[in-house]
Parts: C-alpha cells; structure tokens; sequence
C-alpha cells in the first residue's frame, strides 16, 4: 500500500465542529488506544477515586450478605410485612430493579435495528447495566419464597412427585419472563464482546491477559467469514431481544393488573409499566455514565449528543408516565366505584400522601427541565435530574404496592407499612452489588464497543467526503 493510502487511512474521521457522536481527530487506531486503555491499564495507575467507589459498594454489599443470611435463619417475619401489606420492599424493588435493566435492550437491540449511530458510546455499557440490574432482580422474588432453596419448583422439571408450577400464578410468569431476558441479554452483550476480546487479546502485554481474553474472543481472528457470521448473529439477536423489552415489564404489570384490588384492576398498567421502564432505565445510564466519562477522560466518545439523546428520551418517556398518572385519576373518578375513588383519594392524601407528592415532583415537575436544551447539555444538572428521576421510579413503585393494600375494605383490617433495618440493609446491599458489578466492568472490560466506534467514524468519514460532481447529462 502506498504512503499516501496509509496517511489517507489514517486522517482524522472529522473535523472539528462537523458531528457530535465522536470528539474531533480521532482515528481508528486512536480510537481504539482511548477504549482499550481503560481496560488495560496497570491498577497502579487507576485513579483514586475508582478504589474509593468500589470500596464504598462492597461495603453497602454486606448489608445484602448479612440481612439475606438472618432472613434465612429467622424467615421473613424479620421484614415488615404485616396483614394486609403482605408484600413489601421485596416486590417494590423487584419491579424497580426490572425497570432499570430496560435501557439496555432498548440501546443496544431496537436502536441497532433503526440505524441510530449515538447508541454506539453507550450500548455496551447499558447492557452490562441491564445484566446487573436483572441479576439484583431475580433476588428479591427467590428471597419472598419463604423456603428459597426450593425455588426451582417454579420450573417445569420432569419430577417422581407430578410437581408442576400453577400456571394462572403470575410469579411463574415472572420466572420465564425474566429468565428469558436474561438469558437473551446475556447472549446479545456477549455476541458483541467477541470481537473487542479479541482486540484486548492482540494488544495484552501480560501473558495471563493475552490467555483471558483470548479464551472468551472464541478464536476471532476478524476473517470475512467471522465478520458475515457475527452480523448475522447480531442482528438476529437484536430482532429477538427487541419484542422482550415489551413483553417482559409487561408480564411484570401483570402482577398487579390480573388481581380485582383498587389501584392495581386496571388495563393501563402494561404501556404504562414499559414507559415507565425505559424512563428509570435511562435515567440509570446517565446515573453511570457521567461519572464513569469523567474519570477515564471519555467525554470525546460519550460526548453532549449523546447526553442530549438520551435526556429527550427521558422526556418523551416522561410524559407517558405523566399521561398513566392522569388515567389512573380520571378513572378513578369517571369509574364511579366508591373504592376506586377511596383508594385514589387516599393514595394523593392519606398516612402515605408524602411519598405521592414526592412521586409526582420527582417524575413529572422537576423533570419538564428537560424541555430547555441548555438543562440537557448542563452535566451536572442532568447528573442531578437522573438520581432525582431513579428516586421518583422507585417511589412510584412504592406507591402502587403499599398505597393500594394498606387500607382495604375492612376498616378493622387496615394497617401501616413500616420496613425495618433488614429491608433497608438488604435494600440498600443489592444497590453495592450493582455498584460493585459495574466497576469492575469498566476496569476489566472494554465498556465502549470499540469495533462498533470504528465503524461510526468510516460511517462519518465517509459522509463527510466531497462527492464528485455529476458528469454530463447522456447525450450532451
């Protein structure tokens, strides 16, 4: 190849000021240093403040090991469940914890499918986020057993008792509806690692880093036949994973909509839950992001557009939890059940009024921020609004579960909702077991798809090439 071809090649995708999805003067060979290099770098040069992070997370971890560990010996009389709040935190952050891992499928599959470059910054670390978050949420439904070592009796399994699940149990729902995605996220993040491991391979110095990441890239050696396999695999994933970002928040709805209580009968709940999934989801990538572009010096390659992006979908996404939250009164009040009015006026009013108008300021007030573009591109603000949103969805969920048992129709059953130190220790456990998942990700892995990178900038480079002039018209 000629020196010109190689400096060719090598000429910075754009220029400065031309596109927005990847910092000027970066090439494919910078492109991938900037990836890699997080990953590979010794761990005395990872700065201080990683160590501090994932020190803070382990520690919150414990509280998980230690409240798990008494719930097993004591039963989950130590949570505080009560008659007629006979579900609690576990299934609030069950469904909170399932909301989050949303973004990830929805970055990585359905923004795939449309041809959205802005995703490629953020999609691996969002189905990283997406396999952590769904892992924290399998917890909670296997700790509300009562008897969790039992818990493959959920499962079809060939058995000498005639054991079978029940189908009309919308756990059992639950089981295969988050198995499932799981399963298929996991293969859909892997399928896309392939490729990177085998770049982490190539440009390993240590020999037990070479062996590592050589033993997962599968034997990738980036032949034509490799590269038409893995498209093909990918896209076939991503149309698989694709309908499982609705279907799966979906049956979780189900939970709540198949049951006859006020405040959960209702045929909203499934489009509602999935906005309201992607919302929380979204707002959990920025919750990450941010900080993590700060650390490692990506705000090149997680640049504004990609902040902007993510912020109008929250907005979008916002206004369909806003619009469920207007139904949800209107039919209250159009219904013309006394119960369902109750239950409404009780929710916005009643001993748990504080934690619906927090719900209210947290996900639809404060958020309509968003329509002001210099709020967008503010990342400190937008860092702020994410963690205001990530409480909001979780009172959201809290509202729904203990506003609607707390008081039924017996006024001599009704009753207060009061988790204790256990709830809250395992609570906040699960949330330094993501924590600590997601740090060791970014340092271990390449948390930016650097062959998806290199792609953009060719995608890039090659719109904004001059295009030779049209020639004569046949005939002149």
């Amino acid at each position: 190849m000629k020196v010109e071809e190689l400096e060719a090649l090598e000429k910075p995708a754009i220029d400065p000021g031309t596109d927005h999805i990847v910092g000027p003067g970066f090439t494919n060979a910078t492109v991938t240093d900037k990836i890699a290099n997080v990953a590979l770098r010794p761990f005395r040069s990872t700065p201080m403040v990683w160590f501090l992070g994932i020190g803070i997370a382990f520690m919150l971890m414990q509280g998980l090991l230690i409240g798990s560990a008494w719930l097993f010996y004591k039963g989950v009389g130590v949570w505080g469940v009560v008659i007629p709040v006979a579900w609690g935190f576990a299934i609030v952050n069950f469904v909170w914890w399932i909301g989050i891992g949303h973004a990830g499928t929805l970055i990585s599959a359905i923004l795939l499918l449309l041809k959205q470059d802005w995703r490629t910054s953020i999609n691996r670390f969002a189905e990283a986020m997406t396999l952590f978050a769904v892992a924290q949420a399998g917890m909670f439904p296997i700790l509300h057993l009562g008897r969790p070592w039992l818990f493959y009796w959920l499962m079809p399994y060939p058995n000498s008792m005639w054991l079978w699940p029940q189908p009309r149990s919308p756990l059992i729902w639950d089981v295969f509806a988050v198995s499932t995605y799981a399963t298929v996220s996991l293969l859909f993040w892997y399928v896309g690692l392939v490729p990177d491991l085998a770049s982490m391979r190539d440009r390993a110095t240590k020999l037990w880093q070479k062996r590592a990441y050589g033993l997962f890239a599968l034997g990738w050696r980036g032949s034509t036949k490799h590269w038409t396999r893995y498209q093909m695999a990918y896209l076939l994933l991503a149309g698989l994973a694709t309908p499982l970002v609705i279907s799966v928040h979906t049956v979780v709805s189900f939970d709540f909509a198949i049951s006859i209580l006020p405040g959960w009968h209702t045929t909203i709940f499934p489009p509602y839950f999935v906005a309201g999934a992607i919302y929380s989801g979204f707002a959990m990538v920025l919750t990450l992001a941010i900080p993590t572009r700060k650390l490692f010096h990506l705000e090149d390659i997680i640049t504004s557009r990609h902040l902007d992006s993510m912020a109008k979908v929250m907005l979008g996404t916002g206004l369909i939890v806003a619009y469920g939250y207007m139904m949800e009164a209107f039919m209250a009040w159009y219904s013309g059940q006394f119960y369902e009015r109750f239950m409404y006026l009780n929710r916005a009013t009643g001993p748990y009024g504080w934690s619906y108008l927090m719900l209210i300021a947290c996900n639809i007030a404060i958020p309509q921020l968003l329509w002001l573009r210099s709020v967008r591109l503010n990342v400190p603000i937008l860092f702020m609004l994410s963690l205001v949103i990530n409480v909001g969805m979780w009172l959201e969920r809290f509202v729904i579960v203990i506003t609607s048992l707390h008081r039924d129709w017996l006024p001599s059953s009704w009753g207060e909702y009061h988790p204790t130190e256990f709830d809250w220790m395992i609570f906040a456990g699960t949330i330094g077991f993501f924590l600590t998942l997601m740090f060791l990700f970014v340092r271990i892995l390449p948390a930016i798809s650097i062959f998806e990178m290199r792609e953009v900038l060719h995608h890039i480079k090659h719109r904004h090439e001059p295009q030779p002039a049209p020639g004569p018209a046949h005939g002149d």
